[in-house]
C-alpha cells in the first residue's frame, strides 16, 4: 500500500480509502491510486485485514432467480460496486430453495463472511424472523419488516402510476399480468404491485375484473408466456397489460405478437424495473425505471453502517422512481382498439 502511495503521490491512508470505500476521494486522486494500483499489480490482503479489524472483506448476496434480468442487473451492479470497495461478494440463489438463506447466514454468525444483502420473496420463507441475534444484514425489496435495514422502491406508488398511465391512453379493460387478489399471500411485490393497479382503476371509475389478473409461479419470460397464454385462453376482452417486470412483458409480447395482437395498436404493455432489454424490445417497453447502481450503492451503504454499529436503529430507504413512456403504449391520443375474442 505505500508502493501505491508513492507511485499515486497520496498518503497510504488515501490509498486505503480508495481500497475499502470508507471516505469520499476525489476522481482524479481516485484515478491516480486506481491506476498505481494496476501498474502495480496491487491485490488487497484480505487475511491481513481480518487480523487486524475482524473482517474477511467477503459479503453474501442471495437473489431469489440469478437467470431474470433484473437480477443479473442488479448482481452485476453490487459485485461492482463492491470490488471497488475492496470487497469480494459471494452470491446465491435462492428462489427455489429459501434454506440457502439459512447457510449465508450461518457463514456470516461464524465470521466467515462479514455480512449479507438477501432478497428475499416472502418474509415467512426467509431467515430474517427464524434466527435469533442476526449478523449485519440489508433486506432488498418490498418484504416489509423493522428488523434489520432495507432498500427498496416504492412498488405500490409505481404501480399505480403505470396503471394511470395506459389509462390516460385510453385504456378500459387493463390486465395485471404477475398477480391476483385470490394470490395476495403470495409475493409481497406481486402483492404491492396489484395493490396499486387496483387503486388506479378504483381511482378512473374502472371495476376491476378478476378475469383480468393472473397469478404467475415463476417471474421468468416462459412463466410470463403461459401466464399470457392463460388470459388468452379466458376469452375476455382487454386492451393493456400491466406488467409487474420487465422479463415478464418480454414474455407477453412474445406471445401477443404469435397471436397477431398487435402493440400498441391493438394492446398496449408495461413493464417494470427498465433492464437493459426494455430499450431494444420491438416496440421499446414502457416501463418503471430506477438507477440500479444507486440501489446498489444504498444497499452497500447500509450494509457498512450495520456493521460499524451493529446497536444502530434499522433503516428503511427507498430508491426513486420514474415513469419512462416508450413505443409500447403508443402516442398520446391513440385509443387502444383491444383484444376481442372471436
Amino acid at each position: 500500500m505505500k508502493d501505491v502511495a508513492a507511485l499515486a503521490r497520496v498518503s497510504p491512508k488515501t490509498v486505503s480509502n480508495v481500497v475499502t470505500g470508507s471516505a469520499q476521494v476525489s476522481e482524479p486522486t481516485r484515478q491516480r491510486v486506481e491506476d498505481a494500483m494496476r501498474q502495480l499489480d496491487f491485490v488487497p490482503n484480505l487475511s491481513a485485514r481480518t487480523l487486524r479489524n475482524g473482517r474477511t472483506g467477503i459479503i453474501g448476496v442471495a437473489l431469489p432467480d440469478l437467470a431474470t434480468a433484473f437480477s443479473a442487473t442488479l448482481a452485476h451492479e453490487v459485485v461492482d460496486v463492491a470490488h471497488l470497495r475492496g470487497l469480494a461478494v459471494q452470491i446465491e440463489e435462492t428462489a427455489a430453495e429459501p434454506e440457502r438463506e439459512y447457510e449465508l447466514v450461518s457463514r456470516a454468525r461464524t465470521h466467515l463472511i462479514d455480512g449479507l444483502i438477501l432478497n428475499p420473496v416472502r418474509l415467512e420463507d426467509s431467515v430474517i424472523e427464524q434466527v435469533d441475534h442476526l449478523p449485519p444484514v440489508v433486506l432488498i425489496g418490498e418484504v416489509e419488516q423493522h428488523l434489520t435495514d432495507r432498500v427498496f422502491v416504492e412498488s405500490r406508488t409505481a404501480a399505480r402510476e403505470i396503471t394511470t398511465h395506459v389509462i390516460e391512453r385510453g385504456a378500459r379493460r387493463v390486465a395485471a399480468l404477475g398477480g391476483a387478489v385470490h394470490g395476495l399471500g403470495g409475493k409481497a411485490t406481486s402483492g404491492l404491485r396489484l395493490q396499486g393497479y387496483l387503486e388506479a382503476l378504483h381511482a378512473a371509475g374502472l371495476d376491476p375484473d378478476p378475469q383480468l389478473q393472473v397469478q404467475l409461479p415463476e417471474w421468468t419470460i416462459a412463466g410470463a408466456a403461459a401466464g399470457m397464454e392463460e388470459l388468452l385462453d379466458r376469452r375476455v376482452h382487454f386492451d393493456a397489460v400491466v406488467a409487474f417486470t420487465d422479463t415478464i412483458a418480454f414474455g407477453a409480447l412474445h406471445v401477443l405478437r404469435r397471436s397477431g395482437v398487435r402493440v400498441p395498436e391493438d394492446v398496449l404493455l408495461t413493464g417494470f424495473d427498465d433492464v437493459e432489454h426494455a430499450a431494444f424490445t420491438n416496440p421499446p417497453l414502457t416501463t418503471i425505471a430506477f438507477d440500479h447502481r444507486d440501489y446498489a450503492v444504498a444497499a452497500l451503504d447500509l450494509l457498512a453502517a450495520r456493521l460499524d454499529d451493529r446497536r444502530r436503529e434499522t433503516t428503511a430507504q427507498t430508491v426513486d422512481h420514474c415513469l419512462i413512456v416508450r413505443e409500447s403504449t403508443g402516442h398520446p391520443g391513440a385509443v387502444p382498439r383491444g383484444h376481442r375474442p372471436d
